[in-house]
């Protein structure tokens, strides 16, 4: 079950990064992480780029609003959606994630 947390200023959840995948797409969930294949490699922070950049897409929520909270050269990664300043609410923002864990999305 993915475990998505609310703070004072957003959302944090984990996901599981496995990159140099085929295609970008959501796998579904891994333990308590949800499960992301990137096609980037784990060099220089391409993938973490590119899972900014893919976690935006999929969801509609500004890539400003996302960041990678802690993680960053590890493949499970605790990622924070910051719910403020016209950024989607708490609960807009739990809501599309998740949607993601039973939708997959390239």
């Amino acid at each position: 079950m993915l475990d998505i947390k609310k703070t004072d200023s957003g959302i944090r959840f984990k996901i599981y990064v496995q990159p140099k995948a085929s295609r970008n797409t959501v796998v579904g969930l891994h333990d308590d992480a949800l499960k992301i294949r990137l096609t980037a490699p784990p060099v220089d922070g391409a993938a973490n780029k590119l899972c900014i950049k893919f976690l935006s897409k999929i969801t509609g929520i500004p890539k400003a609003a996302i960041r990678i909270a802690s993680g960053q050269t590890s493949r499970t990664k605790h990622i924070l959606i910051q719910c403020c300043n016209g950024n989607p609410g708490r609960e807009e923002a739990v809501e599309k994630i998740k949607k993601l864990i039973n939708t997959k999305t390239s």
